[in-house]
């Protein structure tokens, strides 16, 4: 990854290089779970301790009190599952059993933590030796050093669950959204306060960006409520832990589901819609589902669940609720299935606001270019969408990586301001047409092109500046430098010719 790439500044290089010298001979997948368990644990035991010594200097004997810790929102930690007694015990055999003991005795004190935190570090296979040994790092590092812990240790989280997906490859779409693309949806919706909504969650990567927008912009992250679903039980948790250290409350459900088959909530409406749903899923029991009320706009076909996607987000708007979501470019164009009927009823209901293509190699699971796809209840200036072409936006930080730049390097390279600020000008109506970027292009247009929604078609090629020399003249000058190059090509052939003899 390039040096500098999200929020790298040493602590998050230190936890991660503990997850190196744990792993051995572990599956990424695997060895992910441990790790972001003890980061959690760490994380809760230092913001315990803290609170335990303000009660204690106070003196007034209230330093077992749980209620002193839960009304700040602090989660209680019992005797025994402390940090100092879990770190008394690294270099014994039965370490894995006393962080066991640990997240079992923590989820009984916290009820928002049931079911939820890892429990499988006695497991035979997991070294006990390296295991002390990172327990050893942790007790090293502390995390409420007067910084924000929850900002710090959110950082940390999200930095090893980008690693991560970097090692897991294509495993990692179950869990993880590029930063940076998830960054672009939430700079574009602005959810400043109401109902998010994510129906296949991950690991809350959305969630976290909207109360990291909130924050950033001096509101308060209690304005937004967040909902969510995630079938995958592992990333479920993952998720409830990744809101909970950031202090976040949400409802993510009773238990991972289908959100499909079971939709755990099926009267919620949200103001703000935002998911990267499986690309091209299938099968996704279209076969239980074709009389269900969500398919207002036509019955997706059983063999791609991408339009079943986009009507259950449209299903869970507010009247004036706004959603955005990735998707793949096939969903642009797609005719069978009688996809290109449910674009074109959807176009017509006046719901699409913006389509922007993205550039290809964001993601860890797939090389292909996506898109982003902009839906609103209530479009500002009706039967007008707004394409964006960010093709040839992102910088490649691996060789097989590209990211959306934020300015962090460069305030004046900044991909992702650069796009909400065109969205944002397309909706104060100050916007002007940019050849190869950008078009507002209106409803009768996108019917004349068959309701094909590719930015490509819209906004055109760029315009290539005028290098002042006159068309004769680069017409002689060219022509001449084709034929050196043909003459050459020739003494070239010759040659091969007479070494080959």
């Amino acid at each position: 990854m390039a040096e500098k790439n999200t929020a790298d500044i040493g602590f998050e290089k230190e936890i991660w290089d503990a997850a190196c010298v744990l792993r051995g001979n572990m599956d990424a997948s695997e060895y992910k779970n441990v790790i972001l368990g003890l980061i959690f644990l760490k994380y809760i035991s230092d913001s315990f301790e803290s609170r335990y010594q303000e009660l204690l200097n106070e003196g007034d004997g209230f330093e077992e009190d749980r209620d002193e810790y839960t009304y700040k929102n602090i989660f209680f930690v019992p005797t025994g599952a402390r940090w100092k007694d879990i770190a008394d015990k690294a270099h014994t055999p039965e370490i894995g059993t006393t962080i066991d003991n640990a997240m079992i005795a923590i989820e009984s004190e916290n009820k928002k933590l049931k079911g939820i935190l890892p429990k499988n570090f006695s497991r035979p296979e997991l070294d006990k030796r390296r295991l002390g040994e990172v327990v050893d790092l942790f007790t090293n590092v502390q995390m409420a050093d007067g910084a924000d812990e929850k900002d710090l240790l959110g950082r940390t989280y999200e930095y090893c669950l980008r690693n991560f997906a970097e090692q897991e490859g294509k495993n990692a779409g179950q869990f993880y959204t590029p930063s940076c693309v998830v960054r672009t949806i939430v700079e574009i919706l602005q959810p400043f306060n109401g109902r998010v909504y994510d129906p296949c969650c991950g690991a809350g990567g959305m969630f976290v960006q909207s109360a990291g927008f909130v924050k950033n912009h001096q509101g308060n992250i209690n304005d937004i409520s967040v909902y969510g679903q995630e079938s995958n039980p592992t990333t479920w948790k993952m998720a409830k832990m990744n809101l909970a250290i950031r202090g976040i409350d949400c409802n993510l459900g009773e238990i991972p589901d289908d959100t499909f088959l079971n939709d755990q909530h099926p009267t919620m409406r949200a103001d703000f819609v935002m998911a990267n749903p499986p690309f091209n899923l299938t099968p996704w029991g279209a076969d239980k589902l074709k009389e269900d009320q969500r398919w207002k706009y036509g019955m997706p076909p059983a063999g791609n669940a991408n339009f079943a996607w986009i009507q259950h987000m449209i299903w869970h708007l507010s009247p004036n609720g706004k959603m955005g979501m990735v998707l793949a470019n096939g969903s642009l164009s797609s005719q069978t299935g009688g996809e290109g009927e449910i674009r074109k009823n959807i176009i017509d209901a006046n719901l699409v606001e913006c389509i922007i293509s993205l550039p290809d190699k964001l993601f860890y699971t797939t090389g292909i270019p996506v898109s982003l796809w902009f839906i609103n209840k209530n479009k500002k200036h009706p039967n007008q969408t707004l394409f964006i072409d960010a093709r040839n936006m992102g910088t490649m930080v691996t060789r097989a990586l590209r990211e959306l730049t934020d300015g962090s390097d460069d305030p004046q390279n900044n991909d992702i301001k650069k796009i909400a600020d065109t969205y944002a000008a397309f909706i104060e109506g100050t916007l002007e047409n940019v050849s190869g970027y950008c078009a507002v292009v209106t409803t009768e247009k996108i019917a004349s092109q068959d309701y094909i929604l590719t930015p490509g078609r819209y906004v055109g090629i760029e315009e290539q500046e005028d290098d002042g020399e006159p068309f004769d003249e680069k017409m002689t000058r060219l022509t001449a430098e084709l034929s050196g190059m043909f003459e050459k090509s020739h003494e070239l052939e010759a040659e091969i010719k007479k070494k080959l003899g």
